[in-house]
C-alpha cells in the first residue's frame, strides 16, 4: 500500500503543490514524467524529478530511516492556542497529522478552545502560523458565531502589531475577520447517523479543499449517549469512528481535535471523574488534554501523549479567547493530583 504524498521526505512547499495539485498518495505519480509532473504540480524540473525519485524508492519497498523520521517530525507543524505555556508544554501547540482529545467538564472551555483553534488555525506563515482552513463539526448547537468573531478580530490585531517586514503586512491585507469566517465550514450533526454519515463524505470534501488543516468535532460523546444501553454497537461504531479521523489526520495532514465529556465511576466504593465513552475509546487519540478546575483556577493538563512530559498549564477565557493568566505557571513535568481516573469509563 502506497504512502500519502505528504508522507515521503520532500520539502514543505514541494508538497503543498503536490496536494494543491490534488496528487494524494505516491500511487498518483507513478505513471508521470518529470516535464508533466513539473506543468501538472507547478514544479521545476528538478523539484519533480526528486518526487518521482521518492516516489519510485517507496514503491519499490524503501523503508523510512530514523533519518527520515526525524525530518519527518521537523517538518510538522502545530496550531498555536495562544496560550503561550500550553503551547510550550505541547512543543508549538495542537500538532497536525495527530488526533487530540479535550476532555473536561461542562463550563470549563472546551468550546472556547475549540473556537479558538478555528481562528489561530488561519494565522499566516510568515508569524509562523498554518494558514489553513477549518471544518467545525457541532453536534451540540454550541458554536456561537459571535465569539468567533471576537476571537477572530483580537488575532487580527495581535498580528497586526507584529507586522515589521513587507511580506507580514502584505498577508494582513487578506488576515481579516471576514477571511477568517469564510474559512470555517460549518457542520451541524444531531445525532450519531449524520456524524458518521458526514465522516464518510469528508474525504472527498478534503481533497477537494487542500487548505483544510484542522478538523473540529464538538462534541463527540452527545451523539451516542442515546447508545447508552447498546453498548457492542456503540463500541462497533467508535472503533469506526477513531479509524476514520486516524485515516483522516494522515493521510489529509490535518489535525483532528475532539471534545468529550466526563463520567464517574466507582472504585473501591469512591466515585472519581473519567472522560467517557470507555476504556477501548481513550486509545484512540493521539493526545488527551484535560481541562479542569482547581477553586477558581482553571488548568489544562497532559495526561496522555507520546511524545510529551505530563505537564499542567493555567489559562483562563478573556474576551479575546483563550490566555494565558496574568500569573500564569510554567508547564510542571509531574502531574498534579486530580480528580481524574486515566481509565475511561463508559457513560
Amino acid at each position: 500500500m502506497h504512502r500519502p504524498v505528504t508522507s515521503l521526505c520532500l520539502s514543505s512547499s514541494v508538497k503543498l503543490k503536490l496536494v494543491s495539485a490534488r496528487f494524494q498518495f505516491t500511487a498518483d505519480l507513478l505513471h508521470l514524467q518529470p516535464a508533466e509532473l513539473s506543468a501538472e504540480a507547478g514544479l521545476s524540473q528538478q523539484e519533480a524529478l526528486q518526487v518521482l525519485q521518492a516516489a519510485r524508492t517507496d514503491a519499490a519497498g524503501g523503508g523510512v530511516t530514523a533519518l527520515e523520521l526525524l525530518q519527518k517530525e521537523a517538518e510538522i507543524k502545530s496550531i498555536v492556542t495562544f496560550c503561550s505555556h500550553l503551547d510550550k508544554a505541547l512543543r508549538g501547540g495542537i500538532p497536525v497529522g495527530k488526533t487530540t482529545e479535550l476532555c473536561g467538564a461542562p463550563g470549563v472551555g472546551k468550546t472556547q478552545l475549540c473556537l479558538q483553534l478555528a481562528v489561530d488555525v488561519q494565522v499566516p506563515q510568515c508569524f509562523g502560523g498554518v494558514e489553513g482552513h477549518v471544518i467545525y463539526v457541532d453536534t451540540e448547537g454550541s458554536f456561537l458565531l459571535q465569539r468567533v468573531v471576537d476571537m477572530a478580530a483580537a488575532a487580527v490585531r495581535h498580528c497586526s502589531l507584529l507586522a515589521e517586514d513587507e511580506e507580514q503586512r502584505v498577508a494582513m491585507e487578506t488576515f481579516t475577520v471576514e477571511t477568517i469566517l469564510s474559512n470555517i465550514y460549518m457542520v451541524r450533526c444531531r445525532d450519531y447517523e449524520e456524524l458518521l454519515a458526514e465522516l464518510h463524505l469528508l474525504p472527498d470534501f478534503l481533497s477537494e479543499r487542500p487548505k483544510v488543516r484542522l478538523l473540529v468535532i464538538d462534541s463527540v460523546a452527545s451523539p451516542f449517549q442515546q447508545l447508552f444501553d447498546e453498548l457492542s454497537q456503540r463500541t462497533r461504531l467508535l472503533n469506526s469512528l477513531a479509524q476514520r479521523l486516524i485515516a483522516m489526520a494522515t493521510s489529509h495532514h490535518i489535525a483532528v481535535v475532539i471534545t468529550n465529556k466526563m463520567t464517574t465511576r466507582l472504585r473501591s466504593g469512591q466515585s472519581q471523574l473519567v472522560p467517557a465513552l470507555g476504556e477501548n475509546w481513550g486509545h484512540a487519540p493521539t493526545i488527551r488534554l484535560l481541562l479542569h478546575w482547581e477553586g477558581p483556577r482553571r488548568l489544562v493538563t497532559i495526561f496522555k501523549s507520546p511524545g510529551h512530559m505530563d505537564a499542567t498549564v493555567q489559562y483562563q477565557i478573556t474576551a479575546d479567547g483563550f490566555r494565558d493568566t496574568d500569573q500564569s505557571e510554567q508547564p510542571q513535568s509531574k502531574r498534579r493530583h486530580t480528580q481524574v481516573d486515566q481509565s475511561a469509563a463508559s457513560c
